[in-house]
Formats: structure tokens, sequence, C-alpha cells
């Protein structure tokens, strides 16, 4: 018998869980298939709704331009089990088992796919009135706050709570939103870069308050630090979000400081035949040489098609490694934001363009070398530069700095 034909009985002889049936877990089942897997393969899910991508919850769903995001796949024609409306609540690596409430599940290789939860406010849960938006349970929920255009508190100006002010105030809602820090995304971008972005809130209707924190919610009302009552038919939880990795509790799988599962360069766990892709997990990256937890959409994109090749053995003795260009994109106040890279380890920053205009951009370098980019409405900077920090290409600063000099042409001769 050929070492193929033994690969393959063995292949056939295995039965792969995922766990998560968000975008990581279904790309996961479906890149099995593509690399040939034919084995069992069994997608359990927390929620009860048919699989569903997430960024449309923010936006079409909200505004009820759509009634939901299903993924478009056959699940069936796959030969893919769906355990749907069921929660693992945790695992046992040493006897390959999974506990449920509806008993235990037997795996020869799981895929820990649980995504990311959001943050609560403190003090707020069960307060009626008060919201999050990760769900489509909860955009059902926000749909109907929206078409009675309530006034809404948004608190936290990331990306999830410019994007839904972006939305309710296409509602025709009042919009307030409170920010602690002293501009909008100051987790995520440098000062320099974020602050112009507060004057899209009041372009857009939407009143921002930053330096400001919630001391207390009301019937009717959200009462800040200092005092001030903001008048909110609801309250909407934008704070940032944290792996959903409860369930490993005890499991002995490691969990960094950050609570993500430490995956390493080929999205293996530190047990035995126990992977993990997407939001829950990091890893560490060889190109910006520190580890990583991206919570976007793209890396629940990619990363399964690493992991299925990994348990395919596509690659050989040796296992496929896992280090993408991260990317984003988010659709705010009627504009276009694109991030590709990393920029945290930069040391130069280059604008391109006046970021008091519709369109303008910001480039990172390290050593020369493009390593991030964010694109407000200039997508060809985006995808010119998410080639370029792929190729690891110098460029020139001073050619950057001409917003008419399109990224390619700006090398170091």
């Amino acid at each position: 018998m050929s070492e193929q034909t033994q690969q393959g009985e063995r292949q056939d002889a295995r039965h792969v869980v995922i766990v998560g049936a968000g975008m990581a877990g279904v790309q996961t089942a479906v890149a099995l298939r593509e690399r040939g897997f034919t084995g069992a393969v069994t997608l359990i899910g927390a929620e009860p709704h048919q699989p569903y991508d997430r960024p449309p919850l923010s936006k079409a769903v909200l505004l009820g331009k759509a009634e939901g995001s299903a993924f478009d796949v056959d699940f069936e024609q796959l030969g893919v089990e769906l355990r749907l409306g069921r929660e693992v609540t945790g695992v046992r690596p040493a006897a390959h088992q999974l506990d449920t409430p509806e008993g235990p599940v037997d795996y020869d290789v799981l895929v820990a796919a649980t995504g990311a939860e959001p943050l609560r406010l403190p003090g707020t849960e069960g307060v009626p009135g008060v919201h999050l938006l990760r769900t489509l349970d909860d955009a059902e929920r926000l749909k109907p706050v929206l078409a009675e255009q309530h006034d809404i508190v948004v608190v936290g100006a990331g990306w999830i709570g410019a994007e839904f002010a972006t939305a309710a105030r296409e509602a025709g809602c009042a919009v307030t939103v409170v920010e602690a820090a002293d501009r909008p995304l100051a987790g995520a971008l440098p000062a320099e870069v974020a602050a112009p972005m507060a004057a899209w809130y009041a372009g857009a209707g939407a009143e921002l308050r930053t330096l400001a924190r919630v001391q207390g919610i009301e019937p009717g009302a959200v009462i800040l630090d200092d005092g001030t009552r903001l008048p909110a038919g609801a309250v909407v939880v934008g704070i940032g979000a944290r792996p959903a990795t409860g369930w490993l509790d005890g499991s002995g799988i490691e969990l960094g400081p950050d609570g993500a599962i430490v995956a390493d360069a080929s999205l293996a766990t530190s047990a035995p035949d126990v992977y993990a892709v997407g939001d829950c997990a990091s890893f560490p990256s060889a190109r910006y040489g520190e580890r990583l937890l991206v919570h976007h959409w793209d890396n629940a994109l990619q990363g399964p098609r690493t992991v299925a090749a990994n348990i395919v053995g596509a690659t050989g003795p040796e296992p496929e490694t896992y280090d993408p260009v991260p990317y984003f994109w988010s659709e705010q106040f009627g504009r276009f934001v694109q991030y590709a890279g990393h920029h945290g380890a930069a040391d130069t920053q280059v604008w391109r363009g006046d970021p008091a205009t519709p369109a303008w951009s910001v480039c990172w370098l390290r050593e020369g070398a493009l390593v991030g980019v964010l694109a407000v409405g200039r997508p060809r900077d985006l995808a010119q530069g998410r080639r370029l920090i792929e190729s690891g290409a110098k460029l020139s600063a001073e050619r950057l700095a001409d917003p008419s000099v399109p990224l390619k042409s700006a090398l170091e001769s």
C-alpha cells in the first residue's frame, strides 16, 4: 500500500470538529473540503441561526435593508454537519473530547474559532435600553430603536461605535457619542492621525464628547462623570472586544494575558490536534517581529486556509505558516476607511494629502520599508500599499509624500 493511500485512509477516519460558526469556523469547513479532506466535519455554533456574516449587521441589517446575512454555503452538499444553538462548555484535550450540555462530543482534530465577545460597560448588564452590537439578535433588537428615531447615546468612539453612529444618523436619530479618550480610535491609531476624524462626527450631525465617562444610566438618560445628563432612549456600548475563550478554562490550552489562544506560526495550539483561528487566537508574525491579535474579518477569512492545509498535511512534513498583512475596512460618515499592515514598530510616518479633504492616506515605514497604510477614500493607495508591504520593498519617503505619485512609483531607486 502506498504512503499516499495510507494517508488518504487515515484522513477518511478522522473527525474534525470546529467550535464557532462565524466566518473563521465556516471558512475552515469550506477550506477543508477544498483541500480534499474526506473525513467527517462537524461545525458547532452557539447561536441558533444559520451561520452568518457579521459586517452587514452594523449596516444593511441594522437599517432594515437586509433580513440577514447568512453565508451562501450549502453545508449539506459539503458534507458538513451543523450543530447550532449548542454551547461548548469545556474541552479535555487528553481525551479528545468536548463538553456540552447535551453531552460529550469526540474529536480527532479540534479547531477553535469562537471569535470575540464585546466588552460590557460595568454595571449595565440587564439594564433596560442598554445594547451591544455583535450578533444577529443584537441587530434585530436595535432595528426598531432606529426606526422609531430615539435619542441614542453611543459609548465608545472606536470602529463599531462610529459605524453604529453612522447608521443611526442615517435613520434620523439624534446621536451623542461618549469617548473616555481625547479622540476617536485612541487605541487603534496615532493621535495625530485619529484627531482629524473627530470632525467627521459633527459633519454628520452627531455630537462627539471626548474625555467623558459614563457615571450611570437611568431610564431615558445617561449621566456623565461631570454631572451632564444626556437624553437617551437607547444606549449602545462599543468599547471593544475580548477573545471568547472562557470555554477553555481548565483545559490546559495556553492563553495569553489578553485572553487569546496562543497559537504558533502554523496556528496550532499548545494541545495536540488543536488549532485556533480568527479573533480568538494570536499568532507570531515574523514580518512584524511580534505576536498579533487581529480582530478583523479578513483574518477570519485567511487563517482557515492555513489551518485546513495543516490538518490535511498538504504541505508535506513542514507545516504551512501564517503571516499575513492584516487588513480591514470601515464605512463611517460617508467615508470608506481602509487599513493594511501594522504600524506599531514604524519609525517614519508620511502623510499623503490633507486630512481635512475627503481623500487622504498615511503611510508608515520601518527602515525604509512600508509596514502600514491607512487610506481614506484612496483605495488605490491601499491596494498598492498592501502589495508593497508583502514584498518588503524600500520606498522613498519624499516621493511618498506627494499624493499625486502612485505608491508603486515611490520605490527607492
